[in-house]
């Protein structure tokens, strides 16, 4: 059954069970007061009709007696005069021998004829009682006064009585009447059948079963009414809920009138606005991170500079998440602290120029983004952090870490900590914003892992495995850069090229372990000789190239004589291979000098002059320095003093700029 069904039969047994119950107990009410009242009609039919026939009976007496006391002569005339008044039908006078007046019925029958005594009520005729009789006796004269029992007679007791009177015995009561019936006695001589029509019950039964069928009419029709208006109104939501869950977000329900009901399908209409804008805003959060995660991708595919993938990183958390600000700080290898990277929206102190920045360190271990480094826990929360953090009302920080493998092990290596600041759709960050920051962080530990993977190969491809120092392939790229930057803004690059002395007898001596030893120590002292800006290579062999930015003539010869005295005056340890070999070697450098622009006007012509001033200090000696010959034509006459280009001392040029 429907929920229509339902409550339409609910209502009419609400309201047709007390309707039954109440006619019911109408009808039963209404048959005991009709009954009630036939009975009282009847007790006051019988008590008027015995009045009637007693007063009749008396008057019949009276009659009789005014024509016995009369004399003789005149009796006829008052018995016509009686009959005449109608006091009585008629009145008979008979002589007997009797000695004085008086009642007795031993002389005469009163029950001749039909006629029923009024004195003697018990004493019936054998033939139909045709009248009411009263004798009264003088001397020998009996006088009978009589009425006579008829249709009008009974039809005026009926009439004084309301009721239907009939002479005889006890008869049934004919269908839709009551009756009572009367036997004769003193004072009523006559027996009677009282009868009254029943009060209508029928008819009062009808018009209560129309009552009770009108008004299950209308509360059948008010209860489909009812049941109607009820239930459309859920139909229309139940209509509007399926569209909603096929996706159909912009179905309303109408709001009819307001009720229980209309509030329901207003609140309903309110929430499938509230879903239809949270629907759009999450279709638009996710095309935004469509296209935030496609310039990452492209990012993280096109280079593997981090000041151009961490950004994109950090503002595509930032949109993800709907947070104000956020910070991306690496690991410095060198010293462990943290070091700012990337920031987006930073206040306070924090707001900086990217330089600036790039300036900024903190101690691991301490605050939320020390404790986040340190332990590769994320954190989040309102307060906890240290006094030289961003400032914000709410946090969460993750840790960026490199991708495991087989090296790392199950925990792996720490590079970062990615942090956002104040969410601002709400108080603080929740599990999903965690769960999204992961993931971005993960992308960020990729992407520094690479680079610094990249950077490594790169380094191992340009360095030399054995010294450390740059090789020959990233001497010409420097040197090559080195001579643009010096002729763009016109400064002098000297060039240093050194070569190790009898190092073939070192490895045909000690051995090729030994000879490694040797170019190891002597690429150390060489690296602690030079400035931060000065560039060492290993071109290659026993050979070495040393590049000294903004430096002159003069400036290179001191350098070469400290390089030439730190490997001369220091023997090499080492491990003698063989009995009767010293552990220690002890080794001299011979070096070339050149100076862009003074000896070349291109790098390669620059490290060809310095190549040219080696073979000179080799064939001057070695153990000693030359400075080159060859003057570039670029470089005006008289630029460049030749002797001093051709002493083994240190010779100050007369132009150029000193170290």
């Amino acid at each position: 059954m429907t929920l229509r069904g339902r409550l339409t039969s609910a209502f009419l047994v609400v309201v047709l069970g007390p309707v039954l119950l109440g006619a019911i107990f109408v009808a039963l009410t209404v048959g005991a007061v009709s009954r009630e009242r036939a009975t009282e009609r009847l007790d006051h039919a019988a008590t008027t009709v015995s009045v009637a026939v007693g007063a009749l009976c008396r008057q019949l007496q009276t009659s009789a007696d005014a024509v016995a006391v009369v004399p003789a002569g005149e009796r006829r005339a008052v018995a016509d005069q009686l009959v005449a008044r109608g006091l009585a039908t008629e009145i008979h006078v008979t002589d007997h021998d009797q000695p004085s007046l008086g009642r007795s019925a031993a002389t005469v029958d009163p029950a001749t004829n039909g006629r029923q005594d009024c004195a003697n009520p018990g004493t019936a005729t054998t033939a139909p009682v045709t009248a009411l009789a009263a004798s009264a006796y003088t001397g020998d004269v009996t006088v009978i006064a009589a009425e006579r029992v008829d249709t009008a007679l009974l039809n005026r007791l009926g009439d004084a009585a309301d009721v239907a009177v009939a002479l005889g015995a006890r008869v049934p009561a004919v269908a839709g009447t009551t009756g009572r019936y009367l036997p004769a006695e003193p004072g009523r001589p006559l027996s009677l059948m009282l009868t009254v029509p029943a009060s209508g019950p029928t008819v009062r039964y009808l018009i209560l079963l129309l009552i009770v069928l009108v008004t299950a009419g209308a509360a059948v029709i008010a209860a489909r009414w009812l049941a109607r208006s009820t239930t459309r109104p859920l139909g229309d939501l139940a209509w509007a809920a399926d569209r909603v869950a096929n996706g159909d977000l912009d179905t309303r329900v109408p709001i009819p009138r307001p009720d229980e009901l209309g509030r329901l399908a207003g609140t309903f209409n309110r929430m499938t606005r509230e879903l239809q804008s949270y629907v759009q805003a999450l279709t638009a959060s996710r095309d935004q991170l469509r296209r935030h995660l496609a310039i990452l991708g492209d990012t993280l595919s096109s280079t593997h500079d981090l000041d151009r993938i961490l950004p994109v990183i950090l503002r595509t958390a930032m949109a993800a998440t709907g947070a104000r600000a956020g910070l991306i700080l690496l690991t410095d290898p060198a010293d462990g602290r943290l070091a700012a990277r990337c920031g987006v929206g930073l206040t306070g102190s924090w707001d900086l120029s990217p330089a600036e920045l790039s300036q900024r360190r903190l101690a691991p271990g301490r605050g939320v983004l020390g404790r986040v480094a340190t332990t590769g826990t994320p954190l989040r929360g309102t307060s906890g952090r240290a006094p030289d953090e961003p400032a914000c009302d709410s946090y969460l920080a993750v840790p960026i870490c490199a991708p495991p493998d087989e090296d790392s092990g199950p925990d792996p290596s720490v590079l970062g900590v990615l942090a956002l600041y104040d969410r601002l759709d709400g108080p603080v960050f929740e599990d999903a914003d965690l769960r999204t920051l992961r993931t971005f962080a993960g992308q960020a530990g990729v992407a520094v892992h690479n680079v610094r993977v990249h950077e490594e190969a790169q380094r191992l491809s340009l360095t030399d495995p054995l010294t450390g120092l740059w090789n020959y392939r990233y001497l010409r790229e420097v040197l090559r850069r080195e001579v643009e930057r010096a002729s763009r803004f016109g400064r002098m690059l000297t060039v240093l090229v050194l070569d190790l002395d009898h190092f073939k007898e070192v490895n045909d001596t000690y051995g090729h372990t030994a000879g490694d030893q040797v170019l190891g120590e002597f690429a150390r002292r060489i690296r602690i000789g030079l400035r931060e800006v000065d560039v060492a290579f290993r071109q290659g062999g026993e050979e070495f190239v040393v590049l000294l930015p903004e430096t002159d003539a003069y400036g290179g010869v001191i350098v070469a004589e400290r390089l030439g005295a730190a490997v001369r005056e220091w023997p090499v340890p080492v491990d003698p291979r063989r009995p009767g070999l010293d552990d220690s070697i002890s080794i001299s450098v011979s070096i070339g000098i050149a100076v862009f622009p003074e000896h070349g006007a291109t790098a390669q012509e620059v490290l060809d002059a310095a190549d040219e001033a080696l073979y000179a200090a080799k064939h001057a000696g070695r153990d000693t320095y030359r400075l080159a010959e060859r003057v570039s034509p670029a470089v005006p006459e008289g630029h460049l003093d030749a002797a001093a280009a051709t002493t083994g001392g240190p010779q100050p040029p007369r132009h150029g700029r000193g170290r």
